[in-house]
């Protein structure tokens, strides 16, 4: 499985603003083809070369730019097949009317159908990337709960499979009310970036870490198992809790977090799974704070009585 690639707001609008510049000059460009095959005119050679879908201005995008910030996204990957598909039927028409040949119907008919598909596959993809944008967190810069969502039920489908395990850790900074109250909100606030951008660029590639809500954040970690994430989500808690915090009024100070872990089980929902994970973490916090949990079946029971 590719590692996920999650692009901060800044990328991501940066991505849509060109996304939809290309877009234009796209629109622009099939005025022009129009004009030459309904007035007979002398196409633009580029038009006419092997690989044409390579020379206009969208396809000078796509491969450039478009690749670097938007290689990972599987909707890219639709938008050059289809984009791909167009060019080859405008060469076609371009190529016969250039040669004085008339042009089908039938052919004609394909070359607009590709059209339309191409454009569906170049709106679909902005609207994700719009999606995507507006599920970021605006605080920390992380995505929220319908990316979440989606990338733990994308990784529960390879745990059905038996491809792979994926375990998920909810963490939460610990007497976070008590920094607010101590040091202000504006405090608190840095002390949840600090916190989610130590986690983001000190987990492997192909982890995640979600925003949950409040003072919570959920880490999806594919390919492995509870007591492998245990390690992992240690390690976090103990780096975490080294780091130094500042407010100007109290001068420097240091947080921990507890950590709540769970297995993905096949026969479980995800929302189960992100249920076990949250009573691990109750667990976690009732036995001192500064901790990682596992959860069990034991664990479950003790809730319910409660």
């Amino acid at each position: 499985m590719s590692p996920p690639i999650h692009l901060t707001q800044e990328q991501l609008r940066l991505a849509i603003s060109e996304l939809e510049q290309a877009i234009s000059a796209h629109e622009q460009w099939i005025e022009e083809i129009l004009a030459d095959l309904i007035c007979h005119l002398q196409p633009d050679r580029r038009d006419l070369d092997d690989h044409a879908w390579h020379n206009c201005r969208f396809g000078q995008w796509y491969y450039t730019r478009g690749q670097e910030s938007l290689s990972h996204h599987p909707g890219f990957q639709e938008v050059e097949h289809e984009h791909k598909r167009m060019h080859q039927f405008a060469t076609s028409l371009l190529r016969a009317s250039a040669e004085g040949r008339a042009i089908s119907l039938a052919d004609y008919e394909r070359f607009t159908s590709a059209l339309k598909r191409m454009r569906l596959e170049i709106q679909s993809l902005k609207r994700e990337l719009e999606v995507d944008l507006y599920n970021i967190d605006a605080l920390t810069g992380v995505p929220g709960r319908i990316q979440m969502l989606q990338t733990l039920r994308d990784n529960h489908e390879f745990v059905v499979r038996d491809v792979h395990a994926c375990a998920v850790a909810m963490l939460d900074v610990d007497k976070f009310k008590t920094v607010n109250d101590t040091h202000g909100h504006l405090v608190g606030d840095q002390v949840l970036k600090s916190i989610s951008a130590y986690i983001q660029t000190h987990l492997r590639k192909y982890d995640a870490v979600f925003r949950y809500g409040g003072e919570e954040f959920l880490i999806c970690m594919p390919d492995t198992d509870a007591e492998q994430a245990r390690e992992i989500c240690d390690r976090i808690r103990s780096e975490v809790g080294s780091l130094l915090h500042r407010s100007e009024s109290k001068g420097a100070f240091r947080v921990t977090v507890s950590v709540g872990i769970a297995e993905m089980e096949s026969s479980l929902a995800v929302e189960m799974v992100i249920d076990h994970a949250d009573q691990a973490l109750f667990d976690a916090k009732n036995a001192g704070r500064n901790r990682v949990t596992i959860w069990s079946p034991e664990l479950g029971r003790n809730s319910n009585a409660a």
